[in-house]
């Protein structure tokens, strides 16, 4: 087995992060430094490290959704002392999340053990949509909601499109749906940003067809089997 899909199938990170890691050097095989991307390993036979931990396959895939609140990082660990996603979730396995969100955006995050399962979710050819709820100080003209469909232009650079359609205006916020199906680093926050729109909530509902639901916040549970064929198949 390659080593990258090794790292990945342990729930090191994702392939492209496993890669990453190998290049930087942090991987050992029986005790020798690898750098070499092509570089194959027996998964029964070698001993594998990652910052001097020893990796291995899981005995079980797990496949979690979590609603992630505001005020907590996607990453592992923090380099700034803050709460992550990890703290909220009791599981033995090492899990990775697939695609992340922003510290001070909450909704739908996907966890698994599983490399070959994220990989696919993940992999830009699926086009698997991402769906946010965004509120908003103020109106939003009907101009400006025609240039984030378009697609806004930041720094000489054409962002990808989006669906975006108003949802409810009261005299202080409105409220949108904003559906992207390319995840550019904090699109969503980006586009508005780029109309001159502050944002005061954002949130994600959806990642192609499975729903945050009613799962309350800092809560999680097992996708369904339904869900898992959803988003593999991409639809």
């Amino acid at each position: 087995m390659r080593l990258n899909k090794f790292l990945s199938n342990s729930g090191v990170a994702s392939r492209r992060k496993c890669d990453e890691l190998i290049k930087e050097g942090k991987v050992f095989v029986n005790g020798k430094q690898v750098k070499e991307l092509g570089t194959v390993v027996n998964e029964k036979k070698d001993k594998v490290t990652v910052e001097e931990k020893v990796i291995s396959l899981p005995s079980s895939f797990v496949y979690i959704k979590l609603n992630k609140p505001k005020g907590y990082a996607c990453s592992a660990s923090d380099e700034k002392g803050r709460k992550t996603i990890y703290d909220l979730i009791d599981c033995d396995e090492r899990l990775f999340s697939i695609g992340r969100l922003d510290y001070d955006t909450e909704g739908l995050i996907i966890l698994t053990n599983d490399g070959d399962f994220a990989n696919k979710v993940a992999h830009p050819k699926y086009n698997i949509e991402k769906e946010y709820r965004v509120t908003i100080e103020g109106d939003i003209k009907e101009s400006e909601l025609a240039v984030m469909r378009k697609g806004v232009v930041i720094d000489g650079e054409r962002m990808p499109s989006a669906r975006v359609e108003k949802l409810s205006q009261d005299d202080k916020y409105t409220k949108l749906s904003v559906v992207i199906d390319e995840g550019q680093n904090r699109q969503v926050r980006r586009m508005f940003e780029a109309i001159g729109k502050s944002i005061r909530l954002l949130k994600r509902v959806r990642i192609g067809q499975v729903r945050l639901g009613g799962l309350s916040r800092g809560d999680y549970k097992d996708l369904t089997e339904e869900e898992l064929n959803l988003l593999v198949r991409g639809k």
